[in-house]
């Protein structure tokens, strides 16, 4: 798995981007583009898997932007791991359940309020 952080600085109408602990460097005159190009630059390095990206505007003239390859990939709600998660993600799911079976005797408690109906 390989993380990619870049810096991005915009100098009159051009975005610069260079890679916080390496030797990637790209330029476009938007945000957008410069996303793609750096994805592109990351691939052409590390392509061992799956990417995932991650932008966000600091101040309006800076940014921060990670590429991740490799990992889990999320895939429509659910995870796929490429990789098996660090403890704690059973326990978690097997929780939720038991939320689930609680709340459902809390709504059956409140129906029976004193014995009576507002239709009675």
């Amino acid at each position: 798995m390989g993380v990619f952080t870049f810096v991005l600085r915009k100098s009159g109408g051009e975005w610069t981007a260079k890679q916080h602990n390496g030797d990637i460097e790209e330029s476009s005159s938007d945000t957008f583009e410069i996303q793609r190009k750096l994805v592109k630059a990351v691939c052409a390095v590390d392509s061992s898997g799956a990417v995932q990206s991650s932008f966000s505007i600091v101040t309006p003239s800076s940014a921060v932007f990670q590429v991740v390859v490799g990992g889990a990939v999320f895939v429509g709600g659910g995870a796929v791991a490429a990789a098996a998660p660090a403890g704690g993600a059973a326990p978690a799911a097997e929780a939720a359940p038991a939320a689930a079976k609680k709340e459902e005797k809390v709504e059956e408690e409140d129906d029976e309020d004193f014995g009576m109906s507002l239709f009675d």
